[in-house]
């Protein structure tokens, strides 16, 4: 298994931030695939995937690669350098179009655990790298990115809810598949297995949220890391529908946002998630608060509303009928 070995203060010094790049990634990671965990997926990609086929078709260096850069169990470096913190897309994706040739081929080889194939014994990989990733961004991800920003930013609010109500090791079991908070320092990130690492005192130590449901790990030098993972629960999943006894008893609205505060959630991020008017959300909370179905409290700058133990009792009852 993958594990690093973190101290106290490291790990209560990381921070959960967002990164353009990362999501361009992971949904360049979904095109590859080509096949999606759950039918938003699934609709995402009959929308993107012809584009992507014949971008591919276009270029015959592509696909290689691709498929050399994503290998097996490890990414290829310069191909997904870690974002730092605030950093534009266009300021990561810089970093991949100034890689030296030499060292892009060097990660390949690891990526593929042997020797390159023909095609890509070349030069001009950092740039054709550069172009296929700019391209995702540009025609997949940032038409969305507003939608998808506020997605991410609901699941880092509530992850850090998490941290503040239980500590760091429930979030971290929580993460990904694989991911768990060993004790004694040891934080294991995968179930891969590579030798263990020493994150260096005072290093970075950044989680990312991405809305693809995949994941990985990355890091730049000795100086930052980063664990990239999926969105919490219906945030990341096609929403699940709120049952049809509970509509009837509340209304569709309210048994929808009751469903969706399983986690805690600010009225912006209701807002962004279901489509419904600021105001709406805010009077169908205020009767469901008054029903003592959910509570709300303060994290920080927001208000996050979340579901009481009467309103787990409810929305249990409703899917067991």
């Amino acid at each position: 298994m993958g594990l690093w070995q973190i101290d106290i203060d490291t790990l209560a010094r990381s921070r959960f931030v967002l990164s353009p790049f990362a999501e361009a990634f992971a949904s360049l990671r979904l095109l590859y695939a080509g096949t999606g965990a759950h039918p938003g997926e699934d609709s995402w990609l009959r929308a993107h995937l012809p584009g992507y086929r014949a971008r591919l078709a276009a270029d015959p260096v592509i696909e290689p690669l691709v498929r050399a850069a994503i290998g097996t169990s490890w990414i290829a470096d310069f191909f997904c350098p870690t974002s730092c913190e605030g950093e534009s897309f266009e300021g990561t994706v810089a970093r991949v179009r100034s890689t030296g040739s030499e060292r892009a081929r060097a990660n390949l080889r690891v990526s593929l655990r042997g020797p390159l194939p023909a095609v890509l014994d070349r030069d001009d990989l950092p740039e054709r790298a550069t172009s296929l990733l700019t391209f995702v961004w540009e025609r997949t991800v940032r038409p969305d990115w507003e939608r998808r920003r506020r997605v991410m930013e609901a699941d880092i609010v509530s992850r850090t809810a998490r941290v503040n109500r239980g500590g760091w090791a429930a979030v971290l079991d929580s993460l990904k598949p694989g991911t768990r908070w060993l004790g004694e320092s040891q934080f294991q990130v995968n179930l891969n297995d590579y030798p263990p690492r020493e994150v260096a005192a005072g290093a970075e130590l950044l989680f990312m949220p991405v809305t693809p449901k995949t994941s990985w790990v990355s890091w730049e030098g000795p100086e930052r890391y980063a664990v990239v993972y999926p969105c919490l629960g219906v945030l990341a999943e096609a929403q699940r529908p709120a049952p049809a006894g509970l509509g009837a008893l509340i209304g569709g609205t309210r048994a929808e946002l009751l469903v969706l505060l399983g986690n805690p959630m600010s009225t912006t991020q209701l807002v962004a998630v279901t489509g419904q008017a600021l105001g709406s959300v805010g009077r169908h909370l205020r009767v469901l608060r008054e029903a003592g179905l959910v509570e709300r409290r303060r994290a920080g700058q927001s208000v996050l509303y979340t579901r009481t133990a009467a309103g787990e009792v409810v929305v249990n009852a409703s899917d067991n009928p």
